[in-house]
């Protein structure tokens, strides 16, 4: 039990939380390539990405690489959430906003490519310990995407600052 809800609901929570963040980060981006910002799904964005590292942490155990990989979404969640909300994305706020926040999206699919490994039978057959070059292949490719895609972001997306 986590939170009053058996281990089977809290997955389901935490899961389609993370969905959310990472569909919504993936139009965030998509309006950044536009020069375009939609407040909304910014704060959809970071609140389920925000709320997906905070249940990644609940879950009983030690701490393991999700755990760390939360902490650190966490971290760049508080920079993004500074820059954005605090600093109104003004001189150099807005790439360390840009940067934070594709990291934060980054770390969430980072950790769906993982689990998708682990869960998916065709997948995990694939990679059974996740050293295997699909697996590899897989992290590489989208590692190179999140930054050809947050190379082109800081490049496109220069709002004006929010006051």
């Amino acid at each position: 039990m986590i939170l009053g809800l058996s281990d089977s609901t809290f997955t389901t929570i935490h899961v389609v939380l993370s969905l959310i963040g990472i569909a919504s980060g993936i139009l965030v981006l998509l309006g950044w390539l536009g020069a375009k910002r939609s407040e909304g799904l910014t704060a959809l964005f970071l609140a389920t990405t925000l709320l997906t590292s905070v249940t990644a942490l609940m879950f009983p155990g030690g701490i393991d690489p999700g755990k760390v990989i939360a902490i650190l979404s966490l971290a760049v969640l508080a920079l993004a959430l500074v820059a954005l909300y605090v600093n109104h994305l003004a001189g150099a706020w807005r790439w360390i906003y840009l940067v934070a926040a594709l990291l934060a999206l980054y770390f969430n699919v980072f950790v769906a490519v993982v689990q998708s490994f682990q869960k998916i039978a065709p997948l995990a057959v694939l990679a059974p310990t996740q050293s295997e070059p699909p697996f590899v292949v897989a992290q590489v490719a989208v590692m190179a995407i999140f930054i050809a895609l947050g190379v082109l972001a800081v490049r496109r997306f220069h709002p004006a600052p929010i006051t």
